[in-house]
């Protein structure tokens, strides 16, 4: 059996043709998909914006920085230390350090938001993302979170690069309460 196609189905084409390539990029600006991002090797610097209040603190001012805790990454999935104690109130420097030869991070957040952000890694594991909270770091190389722990409670930290948080690569963060 043969198609026939008329002049005027032909115009119909050609028109769904060239508005199709429109139509994705305008369904992919509209996506809800977070913008979150783990392409490339490097981050550049953060740019200078309001901090945002998270519920496990907001990111702190390299002046407000009151101590340095060193956190190690390893290709065998831990951080070492995975347990840290913070004062509220404090602004701590995290300077994450990659001993591996995988490409590691580490993310703060409640074990929900962490929960949550992991499925979505593994669903789209070159998702892009960059906040201040996180720091996406290279094989034998390092980079710091500057954070301000100004809520008390227990919070957590981990690698969300799939397959990571799944074999265990995740801390503790206990942020004990200002004194009455």
């Amino acid at each position: 059996m043969t198609h026939s196609c008329n002049t005027q189905d032909a115009l119909r084409f050609a028109s769904v043709r060239r508005l199709l390539p429109l139509a994705l990029l305008l369904a992919l600006g509209l996506s809800p998909l977070p913008s979150l991002a783990h392409g490339g090797d490097t981050h550049s610097p953060r740019p200078s914006a309001a901090a945002e209040q998270m519920p496990w603190g907001m990111a702190g001012t390299a002046q407000a920085n009151t101590r340095t805790i060193d956190i190690r990454m390893q290709d065998r999935m831990r951080f070492t230390p995975q347990k840290l104690r913070v004062r509220e109130g404090e602004t701590v420097r995290l300077r994450v350090h990659n001993d591996g030869q995988l490409m590691h991070e580490i993310v703060l957040g409640t074990r929900a938001t962490l929960d949550e952000h992991a499925l979505q890694m593994e669903k789209f594991p070159d998702m892009e993302h960059d906040a201040p909270y996180m720091a996406h770091v290279p094989p034998g190389q390092s980079q710091d979170i500057v954070w301000t722990f100004n809520r008390a409670g227990n919070f957590e930290f981990a690698c969300l690069i799939a397959g990571h948080y799944q074999a265990g690569m995740r801390g503790s963060i206990s942020v004990q309460p200002k004194p009455l």
